[in-house]
């Protein structure tokens, strides 16, 4: 990539708009977070209306990304990886890794990462099916896009002149921050840099929407399965 064009004159405000709607995900998600009043959030999985309203979210976010990038469409990093064969082995390699992490870091005495976003289900509900599948889509494929674009596209490229380790780890902790959380930092920061790790070695973010979407799926599926 040639670096100091993009960050000449015209590519610091890319650079400053990132950072403002990565510090606007947060602040909104970290308001939901702690605000006392919020409402149980157990079966929005199992709701058209959430559906709806998660798509629209997220057809707003690309559309500010897409936005931000606009004439430097290298930089959401929206190519073929350089080989499918290495891909595929580092992708399954951090799909087992992480799920290993989560589990590890699940025994520990806090509040269990995978339950402080509320959103993943406590039983199956055959009636709520439909709603199911579209949630599942939702988090598992729409998300893992939007979310892979912006952070290991997008993210990745604009902080590449701090270099190839600050650029993955700052877009990592950015992934994390992003999504309001707090004891789920501990998997999110350690998913966010192993997804610009793979994203570093591959030249492409569509190995980390795949390794994305899976871990989204396979949470989701354990836990009405479980």
């Amino acid at each position: 990539m040639n670096v100091r064009p993009l960050f000449g004159p015209v590519g610091r405000p890319r650079l400053v708009l990132w950072t403002g709607l990565v510090l606007l995900l947060a602040a909104a998600n970290y308001y939901a977070r702690f605000e006392s009043s919020r409402p149980e959030t157990r079966t929005t999985v199992y709701s058209y209306a959430a559906f709806a309203g998660g798509i629209l979210v997220y057809a707003f976010w690309l559309a500010l990304v897409l936005g931000i990038a606009s004439g430097r469409w290298d930089l959401l990093a929206l190519r073929r990886p350089r080989s499918w064969g290495r891909a595929w082995v580092w992708m399954l390699g951090i799909v087992v890794a992480i799920i290993a992490w989560e589990a590890a870091v699940a025994a520990l005495p806090i509040e269990n990462p995978g339950d402080e976003q509320g959103l993943a289900p406590t039983h199956w509900e055959p009636a709520h099916a439909g709603a199911f599948a579209a949630n599942l889509f939702l988090f598992a494929v729409v998300a893992p896009v939007v979310e892979e674009i912006t952070f290991r596209g997008l993210g990745q490229s604009l902080l590449r002149f701090l270099g190839r380790w600050p650029a993955i780890v700052l877009a990592g902790v950015a992934f994390g921050v992003a999504h309001g959380l707090v004891e789920a930092l501990l998997v999110l920061v350690p998913f966010g840099i192993a997804l610009g790790w793979l994203r570093d070695r591959t030249r492409s973010v569509v190995p980390g929407m795949v390794v994305h979407g899976l871990f989204n799926g396979i949470a989701l599926a354990a836990a009405v399965l479980t």
